[in-house]
């Protein structure tokens, strides 16, 4: 699914609430499970964003356990919660990759993909970097990207 829209029109909750229903219809994650549903986007700036938006959607919903993963900041604690075991990861797409190499967590559970400012992080070089975090999630996912900016 391709979704356009305005900035500061909704489209977290676009994502996120269909993301929730996905989560809650998913076997219960097990010890060692990576993340359900993955969210990339361009800059940590963003995905604190989308995280701060997707706790404030998901409060009624405290089973479903988010994680935002991004670059510039200490390593440990987000190795530490995608152990723990997480329904959500938000991510930007290095930061990513660096926890994967370090068997921080897998994507094997990964049934919903969001790319949100899809069109961005094309523009700004990480095509290699979602193909290679794409070739570790399941075939069968749901793709999703969204943008506020997306060329016609």
């Amino acid at each position: 699914m391709v979704g356009v829209a305005k900035t500061g029109s909704g489209k977290t909750m676009a994502f996120m609430i269909p993301a929730a229903l996905h989560i809650m219809a998913q076997p219960p994650l097990q010890p060692g499970d990576g993340p359900i549903v993955l969210v990339l986007a361009p800059t940590r700036e963003l995905a604190v964003q989308i995280e701060t938006e997707t706790r404030k959607a998901l409060r009624r919903v405290p089973s479903i356990l988010t994680t935002c993963i991004y670059g510039g900041s200490p390593k440990p604690p987000q190795q530490r919660a995608l152990r723990a075991g997480v329904h959500v990861c938000i991510a930007t797409p290095g930061r990513l990759i660096d926890m994967l190499e370090s068997n921080a967590t897998n994507l094997l559970r990964v049934t919903y993909l969001v790319l949100d400012e899809a069109d961005r992080m094309l523009d700004m070089g990480f095509e290699d970097q979602i193909r290679k975090i794409c070739s570790q999630i399941r075939a069968d996912r749901q793709t999703l990207m969204f943008s506020a900016t997306w060329p016609k």
